[in-house]
């Protein structure tokens, strides 16, 4: 009999909607208590015991890889991103890594809006000013009147740019890969480069991969280009920003305010400098937040997972 170990938070909080299914493909389920994800030594902990595994962001680095394998079969990552696990040592041993891809493009694109409201409208501080009896009449500004630059335009930096040029912003964008030029010119966003976009963008918006090209992609040097008036959105992964450096910017008013969804360390530690600012908006990595999304990426999961272990696809 088969067995799944299932670490994906999403997941564990349905999975009795789901364990029925899986018990008719024959699995035996290893569900741990699992709060954000699992680290390296809570995966060695379970090595050589599962043949399958649905996952979140959990570590799957070479070490855990070598110790579940060869009887580790298939990894069905639950969503997109799969910076948390160590591909190429996955392919050498023979592992499937399967995910969804495109899960989340359009939750994730409408949180971005939602921050570029929130910091040009200053809603969420006029709403704590009155809650605090005080009727003070903020300066905000119309998006229209503000650049937005976008770094990394695959999926959701494009779903980000048609939503930001629908409010009439100028959108630059920046990546690594060439960007398809019908997009470009259907929506008149300007590819630059990352020193142009920081110096010009009112809001800069990260949304591309985790990989060795963005780690720390922002830091103290990059920080030091952008406007001291600009905010710092990332929706997309923690390391892609150097946390003390960004910590450092906004007290020194390098920057004017950051939006983040993700973090270096999750959860967020409760000592963090970025739990006092004002000038900070947190979540607590939930910008893919949509029931419909959810449940597409629920049932593509599982079939994946089945795929992976050569049983049945069909679920529903």
């Amino acid at each position: 009999m088969p067995t799944v170990l299932i670490t994906a938070p999403y997941m564990i909080s349905v999975l009795d909607r789901f364990r029925p299914l899986l018990e008719q493909h024959g699995l035996d389920l290893i569900v741990p208590d699992v709060r954000e994800r699992m680290e390296e030594d809570d995966l060695l902990h379970y090595a050589g015991q599962f043949d399958g595994t649905i996952c979140g962001d959990d570590r799957y680095t070479a070490r855990v890889l070598e110790a579940c394998a060869p009887r580790l079969k298939v990894i069905s990552k639950w969503g997109t991103g799969i910076d948390s696990i160590d591909t190429a040592a996955a392919s050498r041993l023979n592992i499937r890594v399967a995910r969804t891809p495109n899960a989340f493009t359009t939750p994730v694109a409408d949180t971005v809006i939602g921050y570029l409201l929130a910091f040009a409208r200053r809603l969420p501080w006029m709403d704590a000013a009155m809650k605090r009896g005080e009727w003070r009449k903020l300066p905000g500004l119309a998006l229209s009147e503000c650049v937005l630059g976008i770094v990394g335009v695959g999926n959701i930096g494009k779903a980000v740019a048609r939503r930001a040029r629908a409010f009439g912003m100028r959108v630059l964008g920046n990546d690594i890969v060439e960007i398809d030029h019908v997009f470009l010119t259907e929506t008149g966003v300007e590819m630059t480069d990352l020193e142009t976009l920081l110096a010009q963008a009112d809001f800069v918006s990260l949304n591309c991969d985790l990989n060795p090209t963005s780690h720390h992609l922002i830091n103290a040097r990059t920080l030091a280009m952008m406007k001291p008036s600009a905010v710092l959105i990332n929706t997309a992964r923690g390391p892609i920003v150097d946390e003390v450096a960004l910590i450092a910017a906004l007290q020194a008013g390098q920057i004017a305010g950051a939006a983040l969804d993700v973090f270096e360390q999750e959860p967020l530690p409760a000592d963090s400098p970025l739990l006092r600012m004002d000038n900070v908006l947190l979540a607590p990595h939930n910008a893919n937040s949509s029931p419909t999304a959810w449940e597409r990426v629920h049932w593509n999961t599982i079939r994946n997972l089945l795929e992976g272990l050569g049983l049945s696809g069909e679920g529903r």
